[in-house]
């Protein structure tokens, strides 16, 4: 009967520490608590089909989207995965993809996600998703379709690294900063 006793307490412990190992995963992936229902990665199952608005326009891929339940409500949440560790001030075109996405999500699943996460490697960031977020992503795809109509697109140039990373470096026909 002591054996039986001791064995019992092993495995109660060892669930325990199961448990805990996996409460300590689960917070290093970024990931609120709940389902996945879709992953753009590729790593635990096929890729998803795009997210689509018709009516502004967009189509995305988040990396991740999450069922989340919140004051008694489920909704669908996005994750972006950022591969660096987080910038000292958030990059405006993270906040602005990520906005993208609960656009997205909003015409998809008729709910508006009251914020997204960006995961970096060494944080995530809560980002509200307020009406400011969501008219500069509206008003941002309206002037990049203007820009698809006009002959002339002005580039800039301003950032070194970006010139360096360009696909287009090659045809540019300004002088880029190297």
């Amino acid at each position: 009967m002591l054996y039986f006793l001791i064995a019992v307490l092993i495995f109660i412990l060892l669930g325990l520490a199961f448990l805990r190992l996996g409460q300590r995963r689960q917070q290093q992936t970024g990931l609120p608590i709940g389902e996945v229902i879709y992953s753009d990665t590729g790593a635990w199952q096929k890729v998803e089909a795009p997210l689509i608005s018709r009516r502004y326009g967009l189509i995305g891929k988040p990396d991740y989207l999450v069922q989340v339940t919140e004051n008694r409500q489920s909704m669908p949440i996005p994750v972006e995965v950022k591969s660096r560790k987080r910038p000292a001030v958030l990059y405006a075109n993270h906040a602005l993809q990520l906005a993208t996405y609960c656009l997205l999500i909003e015409e998809q699943f008729k709910r508006t996600p009251p914020y997204g996460l960006l995961h970096y490697a060494d944080a995530t960031l809560k980002i509200e998703f307020t009406q400011q977020l969501r008219d500069q992503v509206i008003e941002i795809a309206e002037a990049i379709r203007r820009a698809q109509g006009s002959e002339e697109v002005s580039r800039s140039h301003e950032d070194p690294g970006r010139c360096r990373r360009c696909g287009y470096l090659h045809a540019c026909g300004k002088e880029a900063l190297h």
